[in-house]
């Protein structure tokens, strides 16, 4: 017997009275209630284009860290960040992180690139084929600008990346996005451009709108080099007292143990040879409306630290794949709405400022974290503030 499907309404599917006839459908097949998932307090006609078979929210807790002072081109000054998690310790510990860089005079961030990208392949009969294509690519990218950016108000294609193999070109199409993402905007140019060079370089066989060169939703050593999203770095200057005081640890015990720390990474082959980044991505991404599987790229990390002869402690993340946006996808969702205006940076202008405080959060994880490991209270920070097992 085949299984029923579940209930769609196809005039209007966010209905109450569609969602309580799926309701009644999960507990006919599984036996079990959903008291918590159905409790929401927006309309939920506001997901559409979000989610299909709409059925309730997961409530993950949400606190709050900060102030956060942040020394940015486009965020400046004091921020209470909101963090959606259920590990104990987590908020704790980016609170304290913020604490030491406010006494040390806040963090200074810089976005220094912005760009996200489609990277389609084609393929010919042979290499010097595809070669001569490639030729043809350059000359004639003023007009592939133009079929590409005919689809889209915010998008603006930067330039083309070329890679050869086989009788293959790999190109990627690298966009600026305002402050959308911009995935599913630089999908549609690309089209756009790629329909233009098929209709007009009559040699090519055929192509692929992904030929996986754009490693969307993937770690890759090519979005590290030349960036995917916003590159970001984040840095601040830490006096080895204040260090002391709070962290309980000196400046030259924490730098000492970089050498180590790097020995690990290298042999365990880490995207990131810093503490912990991806916990802050992910509560920042959940809480502000991002789409979280960009964590997989976003969670590439460069942790630089230096000591100067007084002592004082430079350190650095550079977070060379930070994929978030202000407008667009989950941004307009009601609860993310809100922790987005928390921090002043819902809509349009905004996606950099959000940007340097989601840097400046993951830099006051980093050093957090670190201390605690050297001053030897990490464990019985999480038997203290991480031990709900119910």
């Amino acid at each position: 017997m085949m299984n029923k499907s579940i209930p769609r309404d196809k005039k209007n599917d966010y209905s109450p009275e569609i969602i309580g006839t799926r309701h009644e459908f999960i507990v006919e097949k599984t036996g079990k209630g959903v008291d918590h998932l159905c409790q929401y307090s927006f309309d939920p006609s506001i997901t559409s284009g979000n989610i299909e078979n709409f059925i309730g929210v997961a409530q993950i807790p949400v606190g709050l860290a900060g102030p956060l002072v942040v020394n940015g081109e486009h965020a400046q000054g004091e921020f209470y960040v909101p963090l959606a998690t259920s590990e104990g310790t987590l908020i704790a510990s980016y609170n304290r992180g913020m604490r030491l860089f406010r006494e040390c005079g806040g963090i200074k961030v810089t976005v220094v690139d912005d760009v996200m990208q489609r990277a389609p392949v084609f393929i010919f009969d042979d290499a010097r084929q595809a070669r001569d294509f490639g030729i043809w690519i350059d000359e004639n990218f003023d007009e592939i600008k133009k079929a590409a950016e005919s689809s889209t108000k915010s998008g603006k294609l930067r330039n083309i990346e070329q890679y050869a193999a086989s009788r293959m070109r790999h190109l990627r199409f690298n966009f600026t996005t305002g402050d959308a993402a911009g995935q599913n905007m630089v999908s549609k140019a690309t089209f756009f451009a790629c329909e233009w060079i098929k209709t007009h370089y009559p040699p090519l066989r055929r192509y692929l709108l992904s030929g996986g060169m754009d490693t969307d939703k993937k770690h890759s050593a090519i979005n590290v080099l030349h960036s995917r999203g916003k590159r970001v770095v984040a840095e601040a200057v830490i006096p080895s007292d204040i260090l002391k005081r709070i962290m309980g640890v000196t400046t030259e015990k924490l730098y000492a143990a970089k050498p180590f720390i790097l020995a690990g990474n290298q042999m365990a082959g880490s995207i990131n040879n810093g503490a912990h980044s991806p916990n802050g991505l992910a509560a920042l991404f959940i809480a502000c409306g991002q789409d979280v599987a960009n964590v997989a790229e976003s969670s590439a990390g460069i942790a630089v630290t230096d000591l100067d002869d007084d002592g004082n402690l430079y350190m650095s993340m550079t977070i060379p794949s930070l994929i978030v946006a202000t407008y667009g996808g989950g941004t307009g969702l009601a609860t993310q709405r809100e922790c987005l205006e928390m921090l002043d940076c819902y809509g349009e202008g905004k996606a950099k400022k959000f940007a340097e405080i989601v840097g400046a959060t993951i830099l006051a994880g980093e050093i957090s974290l670190a201390s605690a490991i050297m001053a030897g209270d990490w464990v019985s920070s999480h038997d203290q503030y991480g031990r709900n097992r119910t």
